[in-house]
C-alpha cells in the first residue's frame, strides 16, 4: 500500500478509536443506570450490573460502529484538512479517488474488526451477560447458550431451543434426575403459557427403567415450572445480539412453521449490510470535509458527524418501521439507508470536484 494511503487510512482508523473511546464510556454509563434501577430485585448487586454491562459492551460497540466510523472519518481526516494537508496532496495531484481509496482502506480494515466483534464476541458475550442477570434476579440456574436455553427446576434440566414472542417455546426437552440417574426425559414440540401453567402439546416421554425403556406419546399436557413470561424477558437475546448464522437459522425455522419473523429478518440483512454501512460512512465524510473551510475547527466538524448520525438513525428506523409495518421488503428496509446517503455523498463529491 502507498505510503499515502496508509496515512489516510491510519487517519481514519486513528479518529474512529478514537470516537469509540468518547462514546462506549456514555453508553456504559447509560446502560449502569438503567441496569442500577434493578440492583436489589432477588440476589441481583451492584457487581452484577457492572458485570453486566461489561458483558453489553460488545454489542453496543457493533451497533455504534458505524456512527463511530462517521464521527472518526470527520475528525481524523478534519485534522488533516485543518494542518492544509488535504490541499498540499490535491496541489501535488492526487485526485479525489486516490484520497477516498486511502480512506477507504481504513474502512475496509475497520469493517473487518467489526465485524469480528459482531460474529464472534458480542453474541457469546450478550448470552453471558443475559444469564449472569437471569440467575441473579430470580435466584435459578439458568443459562442461554448455542443450544438454547438451559434451566433446573429441581430435579428437572430443562433445554429450549427456541424462545419466541407471545410467551411461547418450541422444542423443548425435560430430564428428570433422579438417585443420579436419568428417569424421565420428555420432548415438547411447543408450550405456551396460560393461566399461571404451561400447556405443552405434541409430547413424547420416556421413562427410563432399570431393563427397559415406556415410551408414551401424549397430545397436550399441563406443566409446572420456574420459567415464566417475566423470567424470558430476562433471558430472552434480542434479534440484533444475534450472529448472522443464528439469525439464518431462526429464519428458517420461522418460515417452515409459517411464522412471522419480521424483526429477525431486518436484523439478519442489517447485520449483513453492516460493513458496507461502514465504508458509506466513510465516503459520506469526505465530501464534507472536502466542501468546508480548511478552518473549520474540529468541534464543528464532530457536529456535523452527529447531526448525519442522527439523521441517519431516523432514516434506518423509518425503513425499518415500514418493513414491520407495511410489509416492505427486509432486504430493501436495510439497503436503502446507506445506498441514499452514499447517492448523496456522490452527489456533493461531484459539486466539489
Amino acid at each position: 500500500m502507498p505510503i499515502l494511503d496508509r496515512y489516510l487510512a491510519g487517519a481514519v482508523i486513528g479518529g474512529t478509536l478514537l470516537a469509540l473511546g468518547v462514546l462506549m464510556p456514555l453508553l456504559a454509563v447509560f446502560v449502569l443506570t438503567d441496569e442500577i434501577s434493578s440492583v436489589g430485585e432477588g440476589g441481583y448487586a451492584l457487581s452484577d450490573a457492572l458485570w453486566f454491562v461489561t458483558l453489553s459492551m460488545p454489542r453496543y460497540l457493533y451497533q455504534v460502529f458505524p456512527i463511530a466510523t462517521l464521527i472518526g472519518a470527520l475528525v481524523g481526516l478534519g485534522q488533516l484538512a485543518a494542518r492544509s494537508e488535504l490541499v498540499a496532496m490535491r496541489a501535488a495531484g492526487l485526485s479525489i479517488a486516490r484520497i477516498v481509496r486511502g480512506a477507504m482502506a481504513g474502512g475496509l480494515l475497520l469493517a473487518v474488526g467489526a465485524t469480528l466483534v459482531g460474529e464472534l464476541v458480542a453474541p457469546a458475550a450478550e448470552r453471558h451477560a443475559i444469564a449472569v442477570r437471569a440467575s441473579a434476579r430470580s435466584g435459578d440456574a439458568v443459562q442461554m447458550s448455542g443450544q438454547g436455553l438451559w434451566a433446573r427446576d429441581g430435579h428437572a434440566f430443562i433445554n429450549v431451543r427456541r424462545i419466541e414472542a407471545g410467551a411461547a417455546l418450541s422444542d423443548i426437552d425435560l430430564f428428570v434426575i433422579e438417585d443420579n440417574r436419568l428417569s424421565i426425559a420428555t420432548h415438547a414440540r411447543a408450550a405456551r403459557y396460560s393461566d399461571g401453567q404451561w400447556l405443552l402439546t405434541e409430547i413424547e416421554r420416556s421413562r427410563i427403567g432399570v431393563d427397559r425403556v415406556e415410551v408414551e406419546r401424549i397430545e397436550r399436557a399441563r406443566w409446572d415450572s420456574l420459567l415464566n413470561p417475566r423470567l424470558l424477558k430476562l433471558i430472552v437475546v434480542e434479534p440484533q445480539a444475534l450472529s448472522v448464522w443464528g439469525l439464518y437459522r431462526y429464519l428458517r425455522y420461522m418460515q417452515q412453521t409459517e411464522q412471522d419473523a419480521g424483526a429477525h429478518a431486518v436484523a439478519f440483512w442489517t447485520k449483513l449490510v453492516q460493513p458496507l454501512l461502514i465504508l458509506a460512512m466513510i465516503f459520506v465524510a469526505i465530501p464534507v470535509l472536502l466542501g468546508s473551510a480548511r478552518s473549520s475547527s474540529t468541534g464543528i466538524k464532530l457536529f456535523i458527524g452527529i447531526a448525519l448520525g442522527i439523521l441517519f438513525y431516523l432514516v434506518s428506523r423509518t425503513f425499518t418501521y415500514l418493513a414491520l409495518l407495511y410489509g416492505v421488503s427486509p432486504a430493501l428496509a436495510a439497503f436503502a439507508p446507506p445506498l441514499l446517503f452514499t447517492l448523496g455523498a456522490l452527489i456533493v463529491l461531484r459539486r466539489v470536484g
